[in-house]
């Protein structure tokens, strides 16, 4: 029966709290080269940061989608519906559910906000419906969705390979308090993938990644090659990020295929400062809480 003419009677759902669903920033993003499938290789180092949106289970008889932020669609186009419509498919269950998004993260934005969130249904979502998946399926299921939301399944940082979806999870110390900013500008990840020149060599990330951490001049290594087309066509994006580093950040760089750009600053304090400078830009910042240490990855 599909999800959207089951009732509910069928069976009682299980009561579930609301789950965070974490943004991360690409520390290094290399587009390696163009594949036979039309994808392309890349490497990036996925980090999580403490921007969350706040995902929920309420019955329904059909799957539904609410949200706060009024640019996310409600309907099939949204990703945490097609979520729950492939668990619903592949668990043959007859329940729907309706998902609450507290949405938070910025939309379009390089944070891989709605990853994060249909991750969280895919985690989360069978439980409600008192069943179980497999890490395996649930690894499956993810990449249907997207190249990167098989990372928001496990937690930590992790070298992505591939199309993002070859994950090798490690514990990265990263001693800087991280500010990110974003102008508001929505950027389109295949319009990105259309204009980015792909540098045709490979690079060790991971190895430059956890020297970098502790050795500053190596952080310029840590190129995103999505700059160059973006930083054309959105200036202003250029903007922030020179900005970022005037206003005394270590290193900078767009995360993702941007429009947020973030900034690694010695202390919060400093942090603190630029933030109040780029606000009155009318930029929309957030800073990390210094207390906030992404959990260690616990591979499924």
């Amino acid at each position: 029966m599909n999800p959207s003419s089951a009732s509910t009677t069928s069976s009682a759902c299980v009561e579930l709290p609301s789950f965070r669903a974490y943004a991360k920033i690409n520390l290094g993003l290399f587009v390696i080269d163009k594949r036979r499938d039309g994808f392309h290789n890349i490497k990036t180092v996925f980090h999580r940061v403490n921007p969350f949106d706040e995902i929920s289970f309420d019955a329904s008889p059909q799957i539904g989608v609410v949200s706060t932020s009024s640019v996310v669609p409600s309907d099939e186009r949204n990703i945490c519906y097609q979520a729950a419509s492939l668990l619903a498919k592949h668990l043959n269950v007859t329940k729907g559910v309706m998902i609450s998004i507290q949405k938070n993260i910025p939309v379009g934005a390089g944070l891989g906000g709605g990853s994060s969130d249909a991750a969280t249904v895919l985690l989360h979502l069978p439980g409600f419906w008192a069943r179980t998946v497999s890490s395996t399926q649930l690894q499956s299921l993810a990449l249907q969705l997207g190249s990167d939301v098989p990372y928001f399944l496990n937690q930590g940082s992790a070298l992505a390979k591939g199309r993002g979806e070859v994950l090798e999870y490690f514990t990265l110390d990263v001693p800087f308090t991280i500010l990110l900013c974003n102008p508001g500008i929505h950027i389109s990840t295949a319009w990105a993938y259309q204009h980015v020149t792909p540098r045709q060599q490979d690079i060790d990330l991971k190895n430059l990644m956890v020297r970098g951490m502790r050795d500053t001049p190596l952080l310029a290594a840590l190129a995103n090659d999505f700059e160059e087309p973006v930083f054309q066509e959105y200036p202003m994006i250029r903007e922030v990020k020179e900005s970022m580093l005037q206003a005394g950040a270590i290193f900078s760089s767009m995360s993702g295929s941007g429009s947020t750009v973030y900034g690694l600053f010695s202390d919060a304090q400093k942090a603190d400062k630029a933030a109040g400078i780029l606000d009155s830009r009318g930029w929309k910042t957030y800073l990390t809480d210094p207390r906030f240490s992404p959990l260690e990855p616990e591979p499924l």
